[in-house]
């Protein structure tokens, strides 16, 4: 198997930066759409063969270092009694919202590995796939963002309503994110048991949060989650990635987590100075670079790979996921030039 993922992620030394890219399954890829002419999200999500199918779409057409499952964050509370569905050019929505003690009261303690079979069969699929060549990544939604999608009943631009009640009530909020923690946990253990090398945990919307807020309301329900994972494989990598989170690094060296992936908001070498040398580290090119002709983002993925060479313990991947309509040929220029990198 190509481990270099792997080892990179224990910080041992490697022949090439690894790369993986976030949302590397998806929209900007002509296969990928081509399946979703024909099948809902949720249907390619619920379906293990059609999973593992787009798991593999990039897989097959860029040499990279990892694979990520083909699943979403909000599957993991939608098993728990939300209703989910997905809007076109709206995204998630969610129908019954949880807005009082009594609505999360009705969230249903759940068995990952029963009430998400279908991610767990995936999971395993992908493995036997993928075999001696890549590793595969599982992941899940940190407590905090299921918990904004949630309440919200979506996606929000200021987060009013999950804000509101955070501060309002904090013994409900507590509860709400225990629950939700709990799951999260378990759902990555479960993934780790069916196959995945790795597992990474999205908190997308964390840079909402003061670090005082976070270090009171999240973190300790992140740690949880993280703790969980590890009871099952204490070697497999867990990475915590966040956007718009450069405040909260302090914070979150304290996760749990093994690797830290950090957005583009942020300057990757001094970032990786204030997590420390104990941690690797994953990032983090501007999505939209990948807009620009092949030698821009060349340039721009040089500097970046010049300002933490003879780092151990460095994945490459973008600050967020492949946006739609990114040329799939840049993608494929990108990787090939990560492999070729040549810092001196």
């Amino acid at each position: 198997m190509n481990d270099t993922f792997l080892k990179a992620c224990r910080r041992e030394p490697v022949q090439h930066t690894p790369v993986w890219l976030m949302r590397q399954a998806g929209r900007y890829m002509a296969t990928y759409r081509a399946l979703r002419a024909r099948y809902s999200i949720l249907e390619l999500i619920k379906n293990p063969e059609l999973a593992v199918e787009v798991t593999m779409q990039p897989v097959d057409a860029y040499p990279l270092d990892a694979a990520i499952i083909f699943a979403d964050i909000l599957t993991l509370p939608e098993a728990m009694g939300l209703k989910l569905e997905f809007i076109e050019n709206k995204g998630p929505v969610i129908h019954n919202p949880l807005r009082t003690e009594e609505d999360i009261q009705r969230l249903t303690p759940i068995e990952p590995r029963e009430a998400l079979s279908f991610t767990m069969d995936a999971v395993r699929l992908a493995s036997e796939t993928l075999k001696d060549r890549i590793p595969l990544i599982g992941f899940s939604g940190a407590p905090f963002t299921m918990a904004c999608y949630a309440i919200e009943g979506g996606s929000s631009q200021n987060f009013i309503k999950a804000k509101s009640w955070m501060h309002a009530d904090e013994k409900s909020w507590h509860h709400m994110m225990h629950i939700l923690a709990e799951a999260a946990g378990q759902y990555l253990a479960a993934q780790l048991e069916a196959g995945a090398s790795a597992v990474q945990v999205f908190d997308s919307w964390a840079g909402i949060l003061s670090p005082r807020d976070y270090k009171r309301y999240v973190l300790p329900h992140t740690q949880r989650t993280i703790a969980l994972a590890k009871e099952i494989k204490p070697d497999a990598p867990v990475i915590h990635f966040g956007t718009d989170t450069a405040t909260l690094l302090p914070l979150i060296r304290e996760s749990g987590a093994d690797v830290i992936g950090l957005d583009w908001r942020v300057n990757l070498a001094e970032a990786w100075d204030e997590l420390g040398p104990e941690f690797a580290v994953q990032g983090n090119l501007d999505p939209v670079i990948l807009f620009s002709e092949p030698e821009v983002i060349c340039a721009e993925t040089s500097a970046l790979l010049k300002s933490v060479k003879d780092r151990p313990g460095y994945i490459f991947n973008l600050g967020h996921g492949v946006l739609q309509h990114t040329p799939e040929s840049h993608v494929g220029a990108l990787v090939d030039f990560v492999h070729s990198f040549n810092p001196s």
